[in-house]
């Protein structure tokens, strides 16, 4: 079959098609064929070698596809199934083994791109909204990269939980995006102070929360966006790792909480998974969560995936087709 792997770490060039053996499924494991893969931020922290990965590596960690055959003791799915799964690596290929706990139904009315469109950054959206700062009615929140796939998808569920959005953008296409998800503040990072901004907005009342998924660029004056006892949600880092920081400042900032979260300690167990797939996957299929697929590439164009989602000119989902 054919695979995205990586040899050796790297920027886009280090990406290579390469026919590799079509693997198989042991005890408990499904495969699949993949109809349609998620282009992420994690795909190019591996393919940098900021995660660690054993090399030669298939990168990628979201796909829909249909069950080609089971393992051992699989009875919870047959042939022919259709299914999408994250967080379980080797998706950038034509076929993927995963774990059957691991996969989830695509309802009807779902496509295979929309499925895997909505699989990382809908659960995402749904796990940082839901739990890890779990929005009330009214409260001021700011999501950074509004535009992006997660921010858009963020931002509809952070109105639905009865939240005044802030986000920041980067360009007017952006803005319009942006607040066609919902946003009711949208605030040029390129032209202004986003801090002072904020506390314009809201009348130096400051911030309940704030879902950075920039990290290096934005977390200083992210933090001083927030209000009393506010809660920093540190999930991603596009423009670099924050670097090392004093917990003592949060108790003189306003006693602030400070979590870094990710996405796979929020679908450990199965009941957690079903339920945050469901919510996102229905929602698509009814209408109710908006996605915005930008780009479709075909696989063996993986590097100018990557190259535009790491120019952050990109709003939306970037997905391959094998």
């Amino acid at each position: 079959m054919k695979a995205i792997q990586i040899l050796q770490t790297g920027g886009p060039e280090v990406l290579e098609v390469r026919n590799i053996p079509t693997p198989k499924p042991g005890a408990g494991e499904a495969l699949v064929k993949t109809h349609a893969c998620g282009v992420n931020f994690i795909d190019t922290y591996y393919r940098e070698g900021r995660y660690p990965a054993e090399l030669p590596y298939v990168l990628g960690e979201e796909a829909a596809g249909t069950v080609a055959a089971v393992g051992d003791g699989v009875t919870t799915l047959k042939e022919g199934d259709r299914v999408a799964w994250c967080s379980i690596p080797g998706t950038y290929a034509e076929f993927a083994v995963a774990p059957a706990d691991r996969l989830v139904p695509i309802p009807d009315g779902v496509s295979f791109e929309q499925a895997a469109a909505a699989m990382l950054q809908g659960m995402t959206a749904h796990y940082l909204s839901h739990s890890a700062y779990p929005i009330q009615n009214g409260d001021e929140v700011l999501i950074h990269a509004g535009a992006g796939g997660t921010g858009l998808l963020l931002t509809q569920m952070a109105k639905a939980r009865g939240a005044r959005v802030f986000t920041t953008v980067s360009t007017e296409e952006k803005a319009e995006l942006s607040r066609g998800a919902g946003a009711d503040e949208v605030i040029f990072y390129t032209k202004m102070d986003f801090a002072a901004e904020v506390k314009r907005l809201t009348e130096g009342r400051g911030l309940a929360v704030v879902y950075d998924s920039v990290g290096k660029s934005t977390f200083e004056q992210s933090l001083t966006c927030l209000r009393r006892r506010g809660t920093m949600v540190l999930f991603g880092g596009s423009s670099g790792a924050v670097p090392p920081f004093d917990l003592v400042r949060l108790s003189t900032m306003g006693s602030l909480h400070v979590t870094r979260p990710r996405v796979k300690d929020y679908i450990a167990e199965r009941w957690e998974l079903l339920e945050r797939s469901t919510e996102v996957l229905q929602g698509v299929s009814a209408g109710t969560l908006k996605l915005r697929v930008e780009h479709i590439y075909p696989l063996a164009e993986v590097a100018q995936a990557h190259r535009d989602l790491e120019s952050r000119k990109t709003t939306g989902k970037l997905i391959l087709i094998p």
